[in-house]
């Protein structure tokens, strides 16, 4: 756990808020570009956390979030202890980092901004690229908690892009890209083609990756780079599918065939794209089980039972 602070949780969110985010659009002097180097300084001074907990990695422009929240829940129901790192928060900033779906305490919050603003500070002053980022620096404390709870597994959702975002620093055991559409077309390109070339970026040598269903163009930039790199390219609507059952403002049930098992799902989380996600999130947990994981039907189908996602298509009231 984190060491005991006198940094308070508003402090700690206070120093957090003065660094350049890009998110907020609040830019600060020498950060005109994009660049890994400065979040791999850091990260190596802080004994490098991000290599030390299995991760999934997970880009895209749609429904990062809810398969992100989907896969952390399947693995906690599986028994597993895993951090889920996301972005940006519904309510309040620690929910971007959350072990199961439970956001990390403030205090712990405080005491992870203490422990690395030093570090960070150093970074700045020995480094050519600028002071290190909002972004960068919550990804960071993320990486760092796992690392110090000792985490089975991290899901670790990309912030922006995929080549050149902060968070892709890590080796995944599997990567996955959810639907492409044009977003961020100022800095990640203004076709799908550009687009998916940058969200690609998290593919690496010889680590499967799951893609959603996607339009052609985004699916022909995966075939290409995952034959480039050796990666084995799994196809959600092709080796995975699904099959709605009944749906309604509670919830809906739905059959997801897999490559391992067919299983029947249930889930509170509501509109069609949500059984498009599940699928997604089972052919990543599948994928993990054939690497050797060891994932059973009832973990997958009691985490998808329990998944909560708030702040999507939710009903707020009846009346």
């Amino acid at each position: 756990m984190p060491e005991t602070t006198n940094t308070t949780y508003e402090q700690a969110v206070d120093r957090l808020m003065s660094l350049a985010d890009f998110e907020r659009g609040t830019h600060s002097p020498g950060h005109g570009t994009f660049h890994l180097q400065r979040m791999t300084l850091l990260l190596d001074r802080l004994g490098n956390p991000h290599l030390s907990v299995p991760t999934v990695h997970i880009a895209g422009t749609k429904g990062k979030g809810s398969t992100a929240a989907m896969i952390t829940a399947i693995l906690t129901a599986q028994g597993y202890k895993t951090g889920l790192y996301t972005s940006p928060a519904l309510h309040s900033v620690v929910e971007r980092i959350r072990v199961g779906l439970e956001p990390i305490a403030k205090a712990d919050f405080a005491a992870l901004v203490e422990r690395i603003w030093p570090d960070a500070g150093r970074v700045a002053e020995n480094g050519d690229h600028g002071d290190v980022t909002f972004f960068e620096f919550i990804t960071a404390m993320a990486f760092l908690h796992f690392a110090q709870l000792g985490a089975d597994f991290q899901v670790i959702e990309v912030g922006l892009g995929g080549r050149l975002d902060a968070t892709n620093v890590v080796s995944p055991a599997v990567s996955v890209i959810t639907p492409i559409m044009l977003d961020h077309v100022a800095i990640l390109g203004d076709t799908v083609e550009l687009i998916a070339a940058e969200k690609a970026g998290i593919i690496k040598q010889g680590v499967p990756v799951v893609t959603a269903p996607q339009v052609p163009a985004a699916l022909d930039v995966f075939i290409r780079v995952a034959v480039e790199r050796g990666a084995r390219l799994v196809r959600v609507g092709d080796d995975v599918q699904w099959q709605e059952r009944e749906s309604g403002l509670d919830g809906q049930s739905f059959d997801i065939s897999g490559s391992l098992d067919v299983y029947k799902i249930q889930t509170s989380l509501i509109g069609s794209f949500q059984q498009e996600n599940a699928a997604t999130a089972v052919a990543a947990v599948e994928t993990l089980a054939e690497g050797g994981v060891a994932i059973s039907t009832r973990g997958i189908v009691d985490g998808l039972a329990a998944v909560k996602w708030p702040g999507r298509l939710q009903v707020l009231s009846n009346q």
